[in-house]
């Protein structure tokens, strides 16, 4: 079984500094909470990852297909409880297309195989929240 381990290394206040894939950053918190605003918040980070995972499955499934985008765009909604610990209990996924003579069932097909098949992240959020998914044809 594969391992991964990332190392989260604290600055002050509420500044962690990590490295991801060679790529350095800071996560923080804002002001409000004792942080500077350094860097993105966790949950934040955690739409983005799953925006990314999915986007980069359905870029390179579609290529695979020769299907040509004029535009892509993932967006990720998602709803927080109200109680502590505040956490995720909904997400749904936004992908935006633009391009000539786009075919649905391609774009479908790519967006399944990504959400069922091959993002990781998206995989583990299913195990612990609803999650959904809409495609938009942009003009």
């Amino acid at each position: 079984m594969a391992k991964e381990v990332i190392n989260v290394e604290w600055l002050e206040n509420m500044a962690f500094k990590t490295v991801v894939n060679g790529h350095e950053f800071v996560i923080d918190a804002t002001e409000k909470v004792g942080g500077e605003n350094r860097g993105p918040r966790p949950k934040p980070l955690m739409m983005a990852s799953l925006a990314g995972c999915t986007g980069m499955d359905v870029v390179s499934i579609l290529k695979k297909m020769r299907v040509e985008l004029d535009y892509f765009n993932v967006v990720v909604e998602a709803e927080l409880t109200e109680e502590h610990p505040k956490h995720f209990i909904k997400m749904h996924v936004i992908y935006e297309f633009k391009g000539k003579d786009l075919p649905m069932a391609k774009l479908e097909k790519a967006i399944d195989l990504s959400e069922e098949r091959y993002c990781g992240v998206s995989a583990t959020y299913k195990q612990t929240m609803e999650m959904s998914s809409e495609i938009r044809i942009l003009d």
